[in-house]
């Protein structure tokens, strides 16, 4: 093989490949401690060379893609387990009690494991990564598309039927949200000014905490927009360790995306519903609320205050 096709072949993301349990044999990933440790001294080297420089505006990109790259790399290993558990079902569908059946289930098993636990090696580096994000920009990391979630990985596994049970157990588990749901909505929002920025973003966190105050288990359903008032929910709740569950827009449905979501988070039956200012969407998912008797915090007046308030302030 030529030194130049030998790279080439070298420099391919070869991820559809399955490693083989000798491979990973006696090996295990690093210590939570050292994972911890070297994500957040990738993150101070990065980002203190670029504070105070002509790039420091792109450190939010940067730093989104820094915890991107964690997130995918654990999402690879998560999408080969799911093909070794599918060998896995046919494994214990074709046992027949010999030593070699026995020996090549036994071998995927723990195959299987070892890649788990690798990806909750990069889930653990990932979830550093976010809180340094968080705090360097106050907006909580949220992926392009799919869940953030951690699965974590159990001690041991016995058997091929528990290895099936422990890994739905958990992925079932993480996609859970747990507790009371609380419904938030909003638009994009601008401004005429910092002082009526700060004023709203009071309004909006003083009410989060209020609702908090009323339902102390509460999980946080929200339209996931990035770039509207949302993120300052997204941000509030990662910051105070409350769960959330993310309804995204389905393009396909064209101009009825956002009422088919709004039916979707009502469906949760939520405590509260929680409004500020937005679209016509925002309109009708207040107007829906009301009229299933769901208790709805309105801030749809100026600077994130009860309309009520503007009434009466114009009365």
């Amino acid at each position: 093989m030529s030194t130049s096709l030998a790279a080439a072949l070298a420099a391919l993301e070869l991820g559809h490949l399955e490693p083989r349990a000798e491979d990973l044999s006696g090996m295990a990933p690093p210590p939570t401690e050292a994972l911890e440790q070297t994500a957040t001294a990738i993150w101070s080297d990065l980002f203190t060379t670029m504070g105070n420089t002509a790039l420091e505006r792109d450190i939010e990109d940067l730093g989104w893609g820094l915890v991107n790259l964690f997130h995918r790399a654990a999402a690879k290993k998560h999408g080969l387990v799911d093909r070794l558990t599918d060998d896995i079902r046919l494994l214990l569908a074709e046992q027949d009690g010999s030593e070699i059946s026995t020996a090549n289930l036994e071998e995927k098993i723990d195959l299987a494991k070892k890649v788990e636990e690798s990806a909750g090696a990069f889930e653990i580096m990932r979830d550093v990564a976010a809180a340094h994000y968080i705090r360097e920009t106050g907006r909580s990391w949220v992926p392009s598309s799919g869940n953030r979630i951690s699965l974590g990985v159990t001690a041991g596994i016995v058997d091929g039927h528990a290895f099936l049970r422990a890994r739905r157990e958990r992925a079932l588990n993480a996609n859970t949200a747990q507790g009371t749901p609380v419904v938030f909505a909003g638009g994009r929002l601008t401004f005429a000014n910092d002082e009526d920025m700060k004023t709203f973003a009071d309004n909006l966190l003083a009410t989060l905490n209020k609702v908090r105050a009323h339902v102390g288990d509460m999980y946080l359903v929200h339209g996931g927009d990035m770039k509207g008032i949302e993120r300052l929910a997204a941000s509030w709740a990662e910051q105070n360790g409350i769960q959330q569950v993310r309804f995204g827009l389905d393009r396909k449905l064209g101009d009825r995306a956002g009422f088919r979501r709004n039916e979707q988070m009502l469906s949760l039956k939520p405590r509260f519903v929680i409004a500020f200012q937005g679209n016509g969407v925002t309109e009708r998912l207040v107007i829906e609320a009301k009229a299933r008797g769901l208790r709805v915090v309105d801030r749809r007046g100026p600077l994130g205050s009860p309309p009520s308030a503007a009434r009466r302030a114009a009365g």
